[in-house]
């Protein structure tokens, strides 16, 4: 009778949970329900969209992976209770819908700034997804997710980067045609080399649009530098 060997079966070791971050930074909330609150910004790396005013093309490429146990550790190492995961566009990486509900599971209060372009439905209820709308003068408003929109809740945002008087006349239309602001807070902002802010906030006014307007915090402070 003939004896059979086996070889032992290689059993693979699981491998922890990881995203590719361009950097993890304590700064102020610019902009948002949260503008003014000491957040730490969790940028990941990555996006698949190219409007044309983004003022974050370093996160497009490069970073490093890094486990979501570390990132957790260096976020609490910051003291603070604000956490705002971005990018680049942090939904292109899979990995982030966990990152997020570790956040919430840790008890931080956390937001989430993410294109439109990809669906949503997947994020954890806590986060307060700040969600864009692109406009035509982005040059990406064919990769809005219109299917979002019915998603959005009180807890949270909808926002509009506006280059012009027709994308403004464009984003109040769609503002009226979804009742967004029945929905979540709606926030429109201009393009900051493109559009005057008292210009925007004039016709805001004039219009007695239901809408808040915004200016970029950290942009009037640091201007567009990295990291801040």
């Amino acid at each position: 009778m003939s004896a059979f060997l086996t070889s032992p079966v290689a059993v693979a070791t699981p491998v922890a949970d990881r995203l590719r971050i361009t950097e993890v930074f304590l700064s102020l909330q610019g902009e948002a329900r949260d503008a003014g609150w000491p957040t730490v910004f969790v940028r990941l790396t990555g996006c698949p969209l190219r409007c044309q005013y983004c003022d974050t093309a370093y996160a497009f490429h490069g970073g490093e992976w890094r486990d979501i146990d570390a990132i957790l550790a260096e976020v609490a190492s910051q003291g603070v209770r604000h956490v705002c995961v971005t990018g680049g566009e942090p939904l292109s990486q899979k990995r982030c819908v966990s990152l997020l509900e570790r956040l919430c599971e840790a008890g931080y209060i956390v937001s989430l700034e993410t294109s439109g372009a990809i669906d949503i439905a997947a994020v954890d209820p806590r986060v307060s997804r700040v969600v864009d709308v692109k406009t035509p003068g982005s040059a990406e408003v064919a990769r809005n997710r219109w299917e979002n929109l019915a998603l959005l809740t009180a807890h949270d945002q909808v926002k509009f980067v506006l280059c012009d008087r027709a994308d403004y006349e464009w984003a109040r239309n769609v503002v009226a045609e979804h009742g967004l602001a029945a929905r979540c807070d709606v926030l429109f902002s201009p393009s900051k080399a493109e559009l005057s802010s008292r210009e925007l906030a004039d016709w805001i006014v004039a219009d007695r649009l239901p809408v808040r307007f915004q200016m970029q915090l950290h942009k009037l402070l640091w201007d567009d530098a990295p990291g801040r």
